[in-house]
């Protein structure tokens, strides 16, 4: 018998609360993202960054379409959920999970894609600085596809009846980018008929960036 791996402690509130969302899920490696589906099914396969992967649906869909991914998160139970399920599904030489407060770390290496899904979180974070970087870490010819929530879901942990939520355009002056290096490809609000997970349905906004470094 295997002595039990103990209980890895939170080093921050944030990592807290985003411990507690992932322990407290009873399922895994739900759906990808649709948007995500959309701008990477027209690209060739290469490499690529997940930011905040949560359950790992965009990364095992990246990985069985024959991305290598790297999944960052946060969470450190879902960090190694995502990295079982990417082995159960023989995916798991496409997939290197880490995990990151990307309030103070950024994985290393480059990319030909960079999706930041859904990127929110309650805690103070410089989202704009992770996102530039983000940016600095694309291959020439790179994308960075920004997806954020544009309305709020019924289903979605924040139900602040004021919260703003930024437009694509708020999204790219506060980037602060050279558009000769980092044109933006798409920013528009689709809307779209989406299913929370416990099978609820509502009409929902998403607010997309998609960013393409040119330049070397």
């Amino acid at each position: 018998m295997t002595a039990r791996e103990p209980v890895r402690q939170p080093h921050t509130e944030a990592e807290s609360f985003w411990e507690k969302h992932y322990r407290s899920r009873r399922t895994w490696g739900g759906r990808a993202n649709p948007l995500l589906v959309e701008t990477a099914a027209a690209l060739r396969p290469g490499t690529a960054l997940d930011l905040g992967c949560g359950a790992g649906g965009d990364t095992l869909w990246l990985a069985q379409h024959g991305w290598q991914v790297t999944a960052v998160d946060i969470s450190h139970t879902a960090v190694e959920q995502v990295r079982a399920r990417a082995e159960n599904l023989g995916v798991g030489s496409y997939v290197t999970a880490e995990q990151h407060d990307l309030a103070r770390s950024f994985p290393t290496g480059t990319f030909d894609l960079i999706s930041a899904q859904y990127f929110h979180t309650p805690f103070p974070l410089d989202r704009s600085r992770i996102l530039r970087t983000a940016t600095h870490a694309l291959r020439p010819g790179g994308l960075l596809l920004v997806v954020d929530h544009g309305s709020t879901a019924p289903w979605s942990w924040n139900q602040d009846p004021h919260a703003h939520y930024p437009t694509p355009g708020e999204i790219a002056a506060d980037l602060d980018l050279d558009p000769e290096q980092w044109p933006a490809l798409r920013a528009d609000m689709p809307r779209r008929r989406a299913t929370g997970p416990g099978g609820q349905t509502a009409t929902v906004t998403d607010n997309v960036l998609l960013i393409q470094r040119t330049g070397s």
